[in-house]
């Protein structure tokens, strides 16, 4: 059996989906009490890894875990967490971590999650880590303004980011997951190429056949819009990713192609696929 966290969420759901799909028992864990659909061998538990307790029966007889944090996990304890998986028999886990882990570890948005990867690598289970860079899927965030005024609103727009499309990440998660040979590996996953925001503003419009407008907001409109529903860290090294980008953070890895055998999908083909939330 594999266990599945943060399962109803970008990737932990089309992982369950394409786990289930490949014969895998999947337990697709989330924090929400409403039912949630699943496909054909796969269940759906509740659990909080806010309280690692509401897990053990969760994990109990499983052999892989994906363990995905929400946020930094700064409220997290990974050691319960990891204890409860091992006394449960898991003996493989992946986790989701980010990719400014390693190229800005001592931030203090994203010191947390650096401190998580600690502590699963010394767990004593094989381990597998996974640092994507920016999730195409944030797009979602212009869908009303594009919808209602065919607008869009961002900072630094002629910045360029290789954002990974979360469906690969999740197919490289149900790689790592059944396979031996990623055990000890720390993966970046990436996008094939840099877009910047005005870029992928206009990838929308040609998708929807229609104008969009840019507009290119300053930093600190950006800054006051984002504190409406994310912590201060979080917003200050997100505006330094999204602005200063370091050399490393649009290098384009080629640790998705190396897992899956196939480049990662563009943001154009993200856009086609989910224009329907734009319109």
């Amino acid at each position: 059996m594999i266990v599945v966290t943060g399962a109803t969420g970008n990737v932990g759901r089309v992982l369950v989906e394409t786990l289930a799909a490949a014969g895998e028992q999947v337990t697709a864990v989330s924090r929400g009490t409403l039912p949630v659909s699943m496909p054909e061998g796969a269940r759906h538990q509740h659990a909080d890894l806010a309280e690692p307790e509401t897990l053990r029966p969760v994990v109990d007889g499983a052999r892989a875990l994906f363990l995905l944090v929400a946020g930094a996990g700064a409220h997290l304890n990974p050691g319960d967490i990891l204890d409860v998986a091992k006394a449960g028999g898991v003996e493989r886990i992946v986790l989701l971590s980010s990719q400014a882990a390693g190229t800005r570890p001592l931030s203090v948005s994203h010191a947390p999650l650096r401190g998580i990867e600690d502590a699963v690598q010394r767990s004593g289970m094989a381990w597998t880590i996974l640092r994507p860079g920016g999730f195409v899927s944030n797009t979602y965030a212009w869908a009303e303004p594009v919808r209602t005024q065919r607008t869009v609103a961002a900072p630094f727009g002629d910045v360029g980011l290789p954002l990974v499309d979360p469906t690969d990440i999740a197919e490289v998660a149900a790689t790592v997951l059944r396979k031996d040979q990623h055990a000890g590996r720390i993966y970046e996953l990436t996008g094939p190429a840099l877009t910047t925001p005005r870029q992928r503003a206009r990838s929308i419009a040609e998708a929807l056949g229609q104008p969009v407008r840019f507009v290119d907001q300053t930093r600190e409109e950006a800054r006051a819009q984002m504190m409406r529903f994310m912590p201060e860290p979080v917003v200050d090294g997100t505006l330094a990713i999204l602005g200063e980008p370091l050399p490393e953070e649009q290098r384009i890895s080629p640790h998705t192609e190396q897992v899956l055998g196939r480049a990662p999908r563009t943001f154009d083909d993200w856009t086609r696929r989910h224009i329907h939330a734009f319109r």
